[in-house]
């Protein structure tokens, strides 16, 4: 027992674990910036990129490690390269650690929903803005706990530099046994010291996964809202106090106010001889041998609103979100406000980045039938957070105008909230409010919060000044809400008629 504990306090292994971390740390580090590139090439359209991924990955996931590390420390002196111990060690590790990291980071980012990939691009972040605002904090949520196996996996791989001379932990236990013939107790501490190791990585582990842990008990005052002094907003209407107590689920919303049928048809009369804001010229799509929609043309003017309702599967939620780029088409041209969206004046296919910028000049927003709020952010954060990444709005004033969305539509006390934590309601009003943020950060769109009951799916902005369509499975669509509506059924917008009326009126 005395040799163990002494051999648990020798200079010795000890010096021998610090050469031992440092293989490690090299082989992680490196490991994780080869990783990033393998991982990208990858995700990668280009089929030849990722093969190449691929190829790199087959070679060093499927060959041993210590075959790499003595090609690196021999075989590479051959060729002109020579690298000490430690270098080849750290190298090799780094080279067997790539493919494994990649395939982490990858399946990290292929596992966030794509609802969230699609929220942020009708929004307009550009890629490398959605990766880092978006995707990224998410993926590397579930991430942690494989990193956590594959820093521990690392750390007894480095055992192998022993073959070649690094004088790490085990090597230095080889050799002591050796001189001492007291295998058992030498390696009884040596095996301690590697508990010791793999223990304070898992801690580590533990500590992100914690410091990660959205749903823990937040500090009052956390995130944006503590950027402002809360008080009641000034655009709420007289008596939303009162409303807030006898029906929280409307609370602070202005409702639109019942429009009489000779309104209706004047305005409508008049909204006929306005410009087109958006225009949808014989557009053609299909899903493999499904043919969705053929030869479909529409126009919106300026001020109208139009509500698609048609069956399930008739391809209202696709058109709404060609519309938006957010689908490829086959053929025609979806035109906004004289734009041709998702192609140059020169008639060239964008790429998604130039896509994004696009949807800002436009000004074409959406609202998702299942919200897409992002998830790890809280519905202030929701609103103000594409204000700061995409208009570059200042914190301050991005908070300021989400808090007076949320207050608008009834949810200013839950602005720190995770979307999770509200009800399907709820989150609707939040993505509500934050396509309104983004009308007004857009040039071409302006602001109108209005109740508009239902559950459809809304599509190019939320003003009755500019075009609006949305989308229902029945014709229970609230009469204030369409100016028009278009009957989908078999790929074809089969007829239309104005708001008030039912499928059999003329």
């Amino acid at each position: 027992m005395e040799l163990f504990v002494h051999y648990l306090t020798l200079g010795y292994l000890l010096k021998g674990i610090v050469l031992t971390l440092q293989v490690t740390v090299l082989g992680l580090i490196g490991g994780l910036l080869v990783g990033l590139v393998l991982a990208a090439m990858q995700l990668s359209r280009q089929r030849w990129v990722s093969a190449l991924a691929r190829a790199y990955t087959v070679i060093f996931r499927g060959t041993p490690l210590i075959l790499q590390m003595v090609f690196v420390y021999d075989a590479l002196p051959h060729f002109g390269i020579r690298l000490s111990a430690m270098a080849s060690a750290g190298i090799a590790l780094a080279a067997n650690e790539a493919p494994f990291i990649a395939e982490i980071l990858r399946s990290g980012v292929l596992g966030v929903d794509r609802g969230q990939v699609a929220a942020g691009q009708a929004l307009g972040m550009p890629s490398f803005v959605l990766m880092r605002r978006v995707i990224a904090p998410q993926a590397i949520r579930t991430m942690v706990p494989a990193f956590g196996n594959e820093a521990v996996s690392a750390l007894k791989n480095s055992s192998l530099a022993s073959f070649i001379s690094v004088q790490e932990l085990t090597l230095r236990s080889t050799q002591l046994a050796s001189s001492t013939f007291d295998f058992f107790s030498v390696f009884f501490a040596s095996g301690l010291l590697y508990l010791v190791l793999t223990g304070t990585v898992a801690a580590l582990q533990l500590l992100a996964e914690r410091a990660l842990d959205l749903d823990r008990q937040r500090s009052p005052g956390a995130g944006l809202r503590s950027l402002l002094t809360r008080r009641p907003s000034a655009q709420s209407p007289p008596g939303a106090a009162a409303s807030t107590v006898a029906h929280p689920e409307v609370a602070g919303i202005e409702t639109a106010a019942p429009e009489t049928r000779g309104a209706r048809m004047a305005r409508s009369a008049d909204l006929a001889n306005g410009p087109i804001a958006v225009e949808i010229q014989d557009l053609s799509k299909r899903y493999g041998p499904r043919q969705v929609f053929s030869g479909l043309s529409l126009r919106v003017r300026t001020g109208e609103i139009i509500a698609l309702l048609g069956p399930s599967g008739s391809g209202k939620s696709t058109l709404l979100r060609c519309i938006n780029r957010l689908e490829s088409w086959d053929s025609g041209a979806v035109l906004i406000g004289g734009h041709r969206v998702g192609y140059s004046a020169g008639g060239i296919v964008l790429s998604p980045s130039a896509v994004a910028r696009q949807r800002i000049e436009v000004g074409v927003g959406m609202v998702f039938q299942q919200f897409n709020l992002f998830a790890h952010l809280t519905a202030i954060e929701n609103i103000a957070g594409p204000l700061r990444w995409v208009h570059a709005w200042s914190p301050e004033a991005a908070a300021q105008r989400a808090q007076e969305l949320l207050d608008r539509v009834g949810l200013g006390d839950r602005a720190d909230t995770l979307p999770r934590h509200l009800s399907g309601g709820q989150q609707q009003r939040v993505a509500i409010a934050r396509d309104c943020s983004e009308a007004q950060a857009a040039p071409a769109r302006r602001t109108d919060l209005r109740a508009r009951p239902g559950n459809g799916q809304r599509g190019s902005g939320g003003d009755p000044q500019a075009g609006d369509g949305g989308q229902a499975h029945d014709d229970h669509f609230h009469p204030s809400t369409a100016v028009r509506r278009r009957s989908g059924g078999s790929g074809r917008l089969s007829h239309g008629w104005p708001c008030g009326r039912g499928r059999s009126g003329p």
